[in-house]
Order: structure tokens, then sequence, then C-alpha cells
């Protein structure tokens, strides 16, 4: 079943330079999809657009429409705050509360009014669990937590995330400045997560996108080259530019 289905998609900046055109692409429910290829391919533009964070961009031109579950977001009376619940994002840098482990998780729940103590406990436990990092900070909740390494910082982030449990979860290079350890232990969360969440992923590493893919797609200079389940993709792509790609000819 498809959970986001873009259609004749279009994006420009105000400074002239033109980051997608006409996109045409689907996003499986409850299943990774990666979109890979060189920088400045508009991979993250497109994910951005999921949750409307390119509204607060300098842009000239967006044409086309993005459906989440046949609703179109780029409807200017779309709820926006809804939206962002509905569909979180984790940074390849992560951002950390200045404030303990727990109430970074507890956050966005408070804010949104919820106070029951029991029920933000549970949601601390289940998003440390989703994301990997409860056996390691069970213990001291009421830290800091900026005295986490950078890896489980990340996975800090990603358990904020799911403490709203969103339906789609948006990831741009979410490891790109961890070690090997830390991006297998996201990697792994991702696998399970992907059995209650839609993840669409824009990997740092050509790698990381055969290793995590369900369905992938390859974007080139703006346009969208090639797409289709990963195991295909990575092996018998169609396209000599996907294959130039993945093989390592350029980018």
């Amino acid at each position: 079943m498809n959970k986001i289905v873009i259609e004749r998609f279009s994006l420009q900046y105000a400074d002239g330079t033109e980051s997608l055109r006409n996109i045409n692409l689907t996003i499986r429910e409850k299943a990774i999809t990666v979109l890979f290829g060189p920088a400045g391919g508009g991979k993250s533009s497109l994910l951005r657009c999921f949750n409307r964070l390119n509204d607060l961009a300098d842009l000239k031109t967006v044409d086309g429409r993005i459906l989440l579950d046949g609703q179109d977001i780029l409807d200017p009376k779309m709820d926006v705050i809804s939206l962002r619940r509905k569909v979180g994002m984790v940074f390849a840098r992560p951002v950390v509360l200045p404030m303990s482990i727990r109430q970074n998780i507890c956050y966005g729940l408070e804010v949104m009014g919820e106070k029951r103590r029991a029920k933000l406990d549970e949601a601390v436990e289940r998003s440390l669990k989703q994301s990997a990092l409860w056996d390691e900070v069970k213990d001291r909740l009421d830290d800091p937590a900026i005295a986490l390494s950078g890896g489980q910082q990340q996975r800090l982030c990603l358990a904020r995330s799911l403490a709203l449990e969103p339906e789609v979860l948006l990831l741009d290079e979410p490891t790109s400045g961890l070690d090997p350890i830390s991006t297998s232990k996201v990697e792994e969360s991702l696998q399970a997560l992907k059995q209650n969440y839609t993840v669409v992923l824009v990997p740092h590493s050509v790698q990381q996108a055969a290793r995590t893919a369900d369905y992938a797609a390859f974007f080139l200079q703006g346009e969208l080259i090639e797409c289709g389940e990963g195991k295909n993709l990575f092996t018998t792509p169609a396209d000599k530019r996907t294959e130039d790609y993945v093989t390592g000819r350029f980018g």
C-alpha cells in the first residue's frame, strides 16, 4: 500500500536554482525507501517537502502534488502542525535540547498537552527501546543529554521523534557523523521500526543505501532517474547512469 504519492512535482528556489523537476514517485507504507545519488540531486529538498520544512526556504515555484494518505500536503489549508506530528524528521547533526535525557523525549508530548506521568514514562521507555538506546541510558535518564556520545545523541533525537508516534519517519543522513558501531545500531533500529512506521532515508553512502533499502530511488541533478526494489536497483539497474553511480564510476 502506498503511503506517499508524488505527482509531477517540481521545485525551484528564488535564486534560480532548480532543485527538482517533474518527480513522480510512490513511497510504500511500512517499508524503508532510500533516496540516493550525488550531492545536489534534490534528495534532501524532497525529504523536507514531506513535512513542509521547505516552507521556511526562499522558494520561487512549487508545482505538482504530494499526497499523504490521499491528502495533498501542499494545500495551503493543510494544518502544518498536525502534519509535522504525523511526519517526524531526524537530521544529519544531532541537536539535543539543553535538558535531561528524559526531558528531551517528553518535551514534544508536554507541548502538546500531555501531563500524565505514567503516559510520559511509557513514551520514554518505548521510544528509547525503539531507538536501541534504552539499555545504555535507563539508569541515568535525569543526566544532561549533552553528556551522551555523538552516536547516543543521534539515537536520542530518533527517540524524541518516535515519542510522538509519527506515521512517517524522515531521516536526512542520520549516520553521516557516526562511528561504524553507532551506525550499525541506527540501521538495526530502522529494520525494526519499519514494522510500524514508513521510513524515508537519505543515506550517507551507496553502501548504506544498499544495506537498508526495501525500495530505492536514484536522483541526479534534480531528476528521478530510476526507482524500484532495492535488491534490484543495486544489482541490476536498468539505467546506465544508475549503474555507473552504484559501481563507483562517478559521485
